[in-house]
């Protein structure tokens, strides 16, 4: 679903991400291709320069083109970018403004209605995670959230166990599903110098799964 905002609503996204003179917080060209290229988005191409080149107008294309789900995901990170900016911190309206900027996400992605499955994809050449991921397609399509969790977690389970082993980091099949996302943040951390925002992001991640693992574990306790 495509996003479809009011005018009012297009002045609290400005404000929010401060997109006057052209500009977007403080990007530099270079961190704001990074930010993207970070979330899958390659920001300066054709499909986002039809309203003009400048940082904004990308910016004002992404919310034109991308679907609600895509939008909604980068602007709360743009948002969390923009509370590590002291400049941002001392303002007086940062208080109302992000209660009308997120406010305005939820009403959003409450319109999305349709779940998103292409982030689950066939990462190896295996029938049988082949059937899971059409098992988990089928679940969710079906409105049958507790199967879909469930097979959900196997999917992680196995798709962190592929990308250790792509990097020759050794794990246990007993290890839970937080563990051994713990285990491919550190290894990635090694392989690159990650920045700040992007750690914060992972790490938070860690979490996520740690609670994943918990809901699924009494789920199951309680079938």
């Amino acid at each position: 679903m495509m996003v479809r905002l009011k005018h009012s609503e297009k002045r609290i996204l400005e404000d929010a991400l401060d997109m006057g003179g052209g500009y977007v917080l403080n990007f530099s060209d270079r961190t704001f291709t990074e930010f993207f290229d970070d979330h899958g988005i390659t920001m300066y191409q054709e499909t986002y320069g039809f309203n003009g080149t400048s940082k904004a107008k990308h910016m004002r294309a992404i919310i034109e083109v991308e679907d609600a789900f895509t939008v909604c995901r980068v602007l709360r990170q743009l948002w969390e970018h923009r509370e590590s900016i002291p400049l941002y911190q001392k303002a007086d309206i940062t208080g109302q403004l992000k209660t009308r900027f997120f406010a305005l996400v939820s009403q959003l992605e409450g319109g999305d209605g349709i779940a998103r499955t292409d982030a689950i994809d066939g990462f190896a050449r295996d029938e049988t995670l082949e059937e899971l991921v059409a098992s988990i397609e089928r679940d969710i399509g079906a409105n049958r959230p507790a199967a879909a969790i469930d097979r959900l977690h196997t999917y992680c389970m196995k798709k962190f166990g592929h990308l250790l082993d792509a990097r020759g980091v050794a794990w246990d099949r007993g290890e839970p599903l937080h563990s051994r996302v713990g285990k491919y943040v550190k290894a990635l951390g090694q392989e690159r110098d990650l920045r700040d925002v992007t750690a914060q992001i992972i790490k938070n991640a860690i979490g996520v799964f740690d609670k994943f693992n918990h809901v699924r574990n009494n789920q199951s306790l309680a079938r």
